[in-house]
């Protein structure tokens, strides 16, 4: 105990009621910790006295923020499509693109040239594709695509569902190791599952 104005104050008391002032919350409420209790933050703020509803609020409001694990939006769907896809026999490259736009939204492995400057190009073909059929009138969708150059093949698959309209998977393979039918088997099995 301290004598403080002539009154008998005791310290703890005394700077509780300091620290409140300084947070600009005037309390006469004392809620005692015993020595060997341990507090928590979250004891803490299931502690705060009426005044501290506006920052338990805002402690809540930041933390509604936060998302567990299993929330967390998946995003290495497309990149784990892209190893799906390298793991075809021969495959040397391979990138899901947004024809609208030529961009490759996930690219990888190592064909031998530049798979940005491929899928652009291929955009193209794509898109020259799509308007030929309209000017024809056809009312159907294109599967794939294939170009077939001297130690490639180069294989276009649209993408039709309703999550993934808009895209379509590339494909390079050397001829050398890939069994072209396989690969095209394969590869119309895994595009049907990419959606973005």
């Amino acid at each position: 105990m301290t004598k403080v104005r002539g009154q008998e104050v005791n310290r703890s008391e005394r700077t509780w009621k300091w620290w409140k002032r300084v947070e600009g919350v005037e309390s006469t409420d004392y809620d005692p910790v015993a020595p060997d209790e341990q507090l928590t933050p979250f004891d803490e703020i299931l502690r705060a006295d009426d005044h501290g509803e506006a920052s338990r609020a805002a402690y809540f409001a930041n933390t509604a923020n936060y998302t567990t694990e299993q929330e967390q939006p998946n995003m290495s769907t497309l990149d784990e499509a892209i190893k799906q896809l390298l793991a075809i026999e021969g495959a040397t490259g391979a990138a899901v693109v947004d024809y609208s736009s030529g961009m490759a939204l996930a690219q990888g492995g190592s064909p031998g040239f530049d798979l940005g400057v491929a899928a652009a190009g291929n955009s193209n073909v794509v898109s020259a594709k799509l308007r030929t059929m309209a000017d024809l009138s056809l009312e159907s969708d294109i599967e794939d695509i294939l170009i077939t150059l001297g130690t490639q093949y180069h294989l276009i698959n649209v993408l039709n569902s309703s999550g993934s309209r808009g895209l379509f998977v590339y494909l390079v393979l050397d001829r050398t190791y890939a069994n072209l039918a396989l690969a095209r088997h394969k590869l119309k099995n895994l595009a049907k599952d990419i959606t973005i």
